[in-house]
């Protein structure tokens, strides 16, 4: 009968490290996504803007010096290189969330696998973070948004994004209800269920917030909403997997001991 090596568990400094770096290289990904699909509309919802702001004018003249001094201030390629670094910074504070996250929550995940586990964590977050707040509140480009509902907004979002991570804490708190034996369909059905309550609630009790013009091409929208919803999506996908992997590499559970190394430790 083979025995067991109990390897040192790992401790939180290496789950930490390999979060950040997980996080390091998702960021990246996410930013190549982002300035390859995203910026160019980003772009023309910039040209829409600016078409807008030169016809409200009083006088040319005042819009194109005003013009001047806002793109001298920021330019666009500076924010097309500051892309890279935003989704890496942003990449690397979720990675060490999510690490964080793993070595809290890791003994209470019924699962002996470190891998999924981590897939799993990261897919919470990506379903609690991003897909529930994407639905009700989803990102408008640069021309669209009154300034003086920042407020409104900031507030709105943050209440969603505290939602979806309840929902996702109560569709897993419902999945695991039913009785010992129960099928893996009835567990499934009654986390959804759950999940979906919460989020319905959430949706019907904050308001709606719709400030995109008429005049607005909707193709543009919708384009531009979902390269954003594709950028968040890569950056969780790539920061689970690669984070799997880390932790893959780094064990720490028990392990079995092979005939031979039984052997030799009998001989010594």
């Amino acid at each position: 009968m083979p025995l067991t090596e109990r390897r040192t568990a790992p401790t939180y400094g290496a789950i930490l490290i390999r979060g950040l770096l997980a996080g390091l290289v998702a960021g990246l990904l996410a930013g190549v996504f982002a300035y390859s699909l995203g910026e160019p509309k980003v772009d023309a919802a910039i040209a829409i803007e600016e078409a807008a702001a030169q016809a409200e004018a009083p006088a040319a003249g005042e819009a194109g010096h005003s013009h001047d001094e806002e793109e001298a201030l920021v330019s666009r390629d500076g924010q097309k290189g500051g892309l890279f670094l935003a989704t890496a910074l942003y990449g690397v504070a979720m990675g060490g969330l999510l690490a964080t996250a793993y070595t809290v929550l890791r003994r209470r995940l019924r699962t002996a696998d470190d891998s999924r586990a981590a897939l799993g964590l990261a897919g919470a977050a990506l379903a609690g973070l991003v897909l529930v707040p994407f639905v009700k509140y989803p990102p408008n480009p640069p021309a669209v948004g009154d300034p003086s509902t920042i407020d409104q907004r900031t507030i709105g979002y943050l209440a969603i994004v505290v939602i979806g991570l309840v929902a996702v804490w109560a569709g897993v708190l419902a999945s695991r209800s039913p009785r010992s034996g129960a099928p893996e369909w009835l567990r499934l059905l009654a986390g959804l269920g759950a999940f979906l309550v919460v989020v319905v609630v959430g949706y019907v009790l904050l308001p709606n917030i719709d400030e995109v013009p008429e005049t607005f091409p909707p193709s543009l929208l919708y384009n531009f909403r979902i390269t954003s919803l594709g950028t968040q999506v890569t950056l969780w996908v790539s920061l689970g997997i690669a984070f799997a992997a880390l932790l893959a590499r780094l064990g720490g559970r028990d392990k079995p001991v092979t005939p031979a190394v039984e052997a030799e430790s009998v001989a010594v």
